[in-house]
């Protein structure tokens, strides 16, 4: 009797190593199913093209380091969007001084502009207007004006430009074209298309 039990035994402990193995799967198995998941942290939702406020009847006014007037901008109604940062603003005057300055004005039926009104899509009955000045020699410089359906103005930079049809009007020369592009600081005006031009004597003094 003894002799069948120890036998027994034996191999009974021959498969015990894989039996606690069993009980073991089996018990990690219940831990994992028992034990709540973890929460995985909300991925942020892609900001949507919705604004966040409004203006109505409005004037927003920007300054420079020296506290003077750097722009303004005026509208009837006004929406902010945070995913872009910009302003979209129905029937916008815009009122632009550079470093010396020198006033530029834009209005359309509707722009969008960036945070600080230095970069401005018109759209709409657009219209850019530099005023006449004097350059650092003393010299007069005409009033300009640009019109058109579209016109992107960058105020700091005094350029503009536009690939739809544009006019512009330099003291009394004017030009038309399918497109522009128009660096004041450089003094080179890019006209493309079928451009046609009207140039008066004595128009640049």
């Amino acid at each position: 009797m003894i002799k069948v039990v120890r036998t027994a035994w034996e191999r009974l402990s021959l498969y015990l190593p894989v039996i606690l193995m069993g009980v073991l799967a089996l018990g990690t198995y219940w831990l994992v199913r028992s034990t709540p998941m973890m929460l995985t942290p909300e991925q942020e939702a892609p900001a949507r093209h919705e604004p966040d406020y409004f203006m109505h009847k409005f004037s927003v006014k920007t300054f420079d380091g020296a506290g003077r007037l750097k722009s303004e901008v005026l509208g009837t109604d006004a929406r902010h969007f945070p995913d872009t940062d910009t302003l979209e603003i129905d029937l916008v005057r815009i009122r632009s001084f550079n470093e010396e300055g020198r006033l530029t004005t834009a209005t359309a039926k509707r722009a969008l502009t960036n945070a600080d009104a230095s970069e401005v899509q018109l759209f709409g009955d657009a219209r850019v207007v530099r005023e006449p000045v004097s350059d650092k020699a003393g010299q007069p410089l005409p009033r300009m004006e640009f019109r058109g359906e579209f016109l992107h103005a960058f105020m700091d930079t005094e350029r503009v430009k536009s690939h739809k049809p544009v006019e512009l009007i330099r003291g009394r020369d004017r030009f038309t074209a399918d497109s522009m592009d128009y660096d004041n600081l450089d003094r080179v005006m890019e006209l493309k298309g079928r451009v046609k031009g009207t140039l008066v004597p004595g128009a640049a003094e």
